[in-house]
């Protein structure tokens, strides 16, 4: 078995001269006077002269704006405090459709619906009508519009022209609740919602009507709901709902199209935190620290080129899905896939990828694990011989993931795992097209982002694990969160533990190679016998075995201490018996230490995940501890968590 670190991949010899990473290292050495070739000084440069670094950036980019770079970064005690660009203003969704040719920008499919291509000149008039009609509604800057819709193409179109409009666009998934929608629209009060009648998963088709009336009359502020006919069947009628979506394009208003330019900071999106733990916090990001950070992450980090493109699994209720959003900036088309990833076959997402010739393929490390779980091998069944980057986020990826990659998907695709958030809408560590790669590790740190590892006292460390911290302003912090007015809420969720730095929650070590190995949140980290233990560690060990599909590991407050419980959901027709526990109790101790050793090993047939697929450890924490579980509705599979509660075998003596 490789060992973590092992050498994966090296970049091509060429690399240097034939990457935008490469061309922003030459631009940043006649800049700076020196010699920035190497990745580390690149980096450490970005991190010492974050002015010169973001207005080059900028220039980079070929970002379109109005008013001055000078001053470019105005610091302040606080990094909260901190202003990029406080003179410039900027459209985000003029700068995605900066392209107005009829190569293709979106290439839609999915489940339940046939192919289709917008070309970016039809992207750009399909803006153009819908910005008119919610122009015509009253929708200017600063109000908000909704989506609870598919990743469908008319979903990007209400999002652009939202933007377009300096309005506020926030989405999430059809597989909500009422009350899970109410959550988090209800805090906003959005004019309009966008919808969609139905949508399609695993073969089922889920309809909409009923959820849209609950919602309608509990949002009284939504002036009109606009309607996406999906997936057909049983009719809704329009008129009480409002009106549908090809209609609201057709009777607009004939306007041209124009952008309205805003302050660097102005709003431009609304996130929600997972909700697991409450109502969901509403995170506000910016016109231009969004479109800044994905331009380096998508430009630079991923080496994305005009005739690229790229496909990233996601929801409309997952930051991934913003992120991909600003794929079109670099000119690249992006290909939309709605639907399950395992219907009716494993080799759903593969065939898309080869059909379309992608060449980045985004998506999480649960799925390359539940592929390499079936055993399947898209090397040799399908064609990728486009394929250049496979990113993968949302949970740590394993060293046997990686192994699987570079086996079965390609020795030849970079393989990017990387680590961020909803709370900054980009990353903190990420791949690099001029680093190698090793197993087990994601890259470096994000141009312009000062990562660390920090212990409890605030003490730097190298190769050792701690919690995951960032020293420095960058532009894609929250503006702000939403009725958040002195800013309490947003002190509290990351700048708490450490007084004015960044503390995101992920337990990491920075390796002395510079990269970065997360085990996980480290709100969830286990503690037996005042040792932290990230539960990642656990998981790697325990789902190699056979007959082990997934776990869940929680520490359970037990006789003043703390013990490790893990959950197994076994392969369909196995048991737990007395012979599995002792495997999974040797395999962790072999390969960990005896603190990783659950003290209770229990089988459930489920196990509770977040609608983006995360599972949710701080919930099963909960219900294990008797504690309520402050919204459900977040929860993909909320009937999970009752397989937690009531165990006998997790009660006091």
């Amino acid at each position: 078995m490789n060992d973590r670190h092992t050498l994966l991949s090296r970049p091509a010899a060429d690399a240097f001269e034939n990457s935008a990473m490469g061309r922003f290292a030459r631009s940043a050495s006649a800049l700076a006077g020196r010699d920035l070739a190497a990745p580390a000084a690149l980096h450490a440069w970005s991190i010492a002269e974050p002015g010169a670094f973001w207005t080059l950036l900028v220039r980079f980019a070929g970002i379109v704006h109005a008013g001055s770079l000078e001053p470019s970064c105005v610091p302040a005690s606080h990094p909260r405090d901190v202003r990029f660009f406080p003179e410039l203003c900027l459209n985000y969704a003029e700068n995605l459709l900066r392209r107005a040719d009829d190569a293709p920008a979106l290439i839609a499919s999915g489940e339940g619906r046939m192919r289709r291509v917008t070309s970016f000149s039809e992207l750009r008039e399909r803006v153009r009508r819908c910005r008119a009609a919610l122009r015509a509604l009253g929708v200017g800057e600063g109000d908000r519009v909704a989506g609870f819709m598919p990743n469908v193409p008319e979903t990007m179109i209400a999002m652009l022209a939202t933007a377009s409009l300096g309005a506020i666009w926030s989405s999430c998934s059809p597989d909500f609740g009422v009350d899970g929608v109410v959550d988090r629209f209800g805090q906003i009060e959005p004019k309009v919602l966008f919808a969609a009648d139905g949508y399609y998963y695993g073969g089922k088709v889920f309809v909409a009507a009923e959820k849209l009336r609950a919602i309608a009359v509990r949002i009284p502020g939504i002036k009109a709901v606009v309607l996406t006919r999906y997936v057909g069947g049983a009719p809704v009628e329009a008129g009480e709902l409002g009106i549908e979506f090809e209609s609201f394009l057709n009777e607009a208003p004939d306007e041209e199209l124009t952008f309205t330019r805003v302050p660097f900071r102005h709003p431009l999106f609304i996130m929600f935190s997972s909700g697991t733990t409450g109502v969901p916090k509403c995170i506000v990001h910016g016109h231009g620290g969004t479109l800044l950070q994905h331009q380096k992450e998508q430009l630079l980090h991923s080496d994305i080129r005009p005739e690229d493109r790229v496909y990233y699994f996601s929801t409309c209720g997952w930051m991934m899905w913003n992120w991909l959003a600003s794929v079109l900036a670099t000119g690249a088309a992006i290909v939309l896939y709605d639907g399950s990833p395992f219907h009716p076959r494993p080799r759903m997402l593969w065939d898309v990828a080869a059909s379309e010739g992608v060449t980045f393929f985004g998506t999480s490390a649960k799925y390359i694990d539940a592929l390499r779980k079936v055993s399947y091998v898209p090397r040799g069944q399908h064609d990728l011989s486009k394929l250049r980057m496979l990113a993968s986020t949302g949970s740590p990826l394993l060293p046997e993931a990686f192994d699987f990659i570079h086996e079965s998907i390609g020795p030849d695709v970079h393989i990017a795992s990387i680590s961020g958030g909803t709370d900054i809408i980009s990353c903190f560590v990420l791949g690099h097209p001029l680093l190698p790669v090793r197993r087990g590790e994601i890259q470096c740190p994000g141009l312009g982002m000062d990562v660390a590892v920090f212990d409890e006292t605030g003490r730097a460390l190298v190769d050792e694990p701690g919690e995951l911290v960032c020293r420095n302003a960058f532009p894609s912090m929250p503006v702000a969160f939403w009725n958040d007015p002195d800013g309490a809420l947003y002190e509290k969720a990351y700048f708490r533990r450490f007084p004015g730095v960044w503390c995101h929650g992920d337990w990491t070590r920075l390796s002395a190679t510079g990269g970065a190995i997360i085990y996980g949140r480290s709100d969830a980290v286990l503690n037996p016998g005042g040792v932290r233990i990230g539960t990642a560690e656990i998981y790697r060990q325990v789902e190699k075995l056979d007959e082990i599909e997934e776990s869940l590991c929680i520490g359970q407050d037990w006789q003043g201490d703390v013990r490790v419980v893990l959950f197994v959901r076994l392969r369909q027709g196995l048991t737990l018996d007395a012979a599995l526990e002792d495997r999974i109790r040797r395999t962790i101790r072999e390969h960990t230490t005896p603190r990783h050793v659950p003290a209770v090993i229990l089988a459930v047939p489920d196990i509770p995940r977040t609608k983006s697929g995360k599972i949710t450890e701080l919930a099963v924490r909960d219900v294990v501890h008797g504690r309520p579980i402050k919204n459900r509705e977040a929860l993909a599979n909320p009937e999970a968590l009752d397989h937690f509660a009531q165990r006998p075998e997790l009660l006091h003596d």
